[in-house]
């Protein structure tokens, strides 16, 4: 059982490998549920973090079905990846019949030269998930990340078992949205291989003159608020996960 963090800044990355964290999913665009980060924060991570380093490689946000020009970009981002270090990749891509697209998705695992893959939550909004996860599964990834295709993890638990034990060992079956130490021993309970979680918590800007016209980014709440992941907020979860995987059982947080 691992943990996995998602990281959207350098700060984030050094509170997740001082919480004891196994792996980091490092990404930008927070406002969009993630995107691939900068050539500049891949770089600084690696240089400065011990922890495996997995990129996300998503263009934009919105859906998962992506033109030509769009996977070209995807295809420079990988590369990019690749170049910098990044230990594994962070992706997903759908037909616009809610099924896996796997030729794509297997020529950008091919892209990565044998990197391995994180299938990430396009999973979530795919129309069939056992059939959806054979698909991965044929494409060579390594994970896929999933809520069980609800708001949150611990709302999905019963799909979660259920692709547990249809994977069987193939594929790891990672639970990521809405974990924190008061859901990581019931999660754990489901036979996942892994829980993703951000643990963040919001700060307030130093920002002392505010406009009260402008806005910057319109689909963000509280744009002078900022986010980033909280040692309080993920020591616990890996000290529970450790716990379950050695046979302790500890209360919930």
């Amino acid at each position: 059982m691992q943990i996995e963090i998602c990281c959207y800044s350098l700060t984030d990355c050094h509170t997740a490998e001082q919480a004891g964290a196994d792996r980091i999913e490092l990404c930008g665009g927070l406002s969009d549920g993630g995107l691939t980060p900068s050539a500049g924060l891949i770089q600084l991570v690696k240089e400065q973090v011990g922890i495996p380093v997995w990129v996300m490689i998503r263009p934009r946000g919105g859906d998962f079905v992506y033109d030509d020009a769009e996977v070209a970009v995807m295809e420079a981002d990988i590369d990019m990846a690749r170049q910098l270090g990044a230990d594994g990749l962070v992706l997903g891509c759908l037909q616009p019949d809610g099924s896996v697209d796997e030729p794509l998705t297997l020529r950008l695992i091919n892209r990565g030269q044998g990197l391995p893959v994180t299938f990430h939550r396009a999973f979530d909004v795919c129309r069939d998930p056992l059939s959806a996860l054979e698909a991965i599964i044929r494409t060579g990834a390594v994970r896929i990340l999933t809520s069980g295709q609800q708001p949150n993890a611990p709302a999905g638990a019963a799909l979660l078992q259920t692709l547990a034990q249809q994977a069987a060992g193939r594929i790891q079956i990672m639970a990521g949205a809405g974990v924190n130490a008061q859901n990581a021993q019931q999660l754990a309970q489901t036979g996942v291989d892994a829980l993703h979680l951000s643990g963040q918590q919001t700060t307030h800007s130093p920002m002392q003159y505010r406009s009260e016209v402008v806005r910057m980014a319109s689909a963000v709440q509280g744009e002078y608020d900022r986010h980033g992941a909280s040692l309080q907020k993920i020591r616990p979860v890996v000290e529970l996960v450790r716990a379950h995987t050695n046979g302790v059982n500890l209360p919930n947080h």
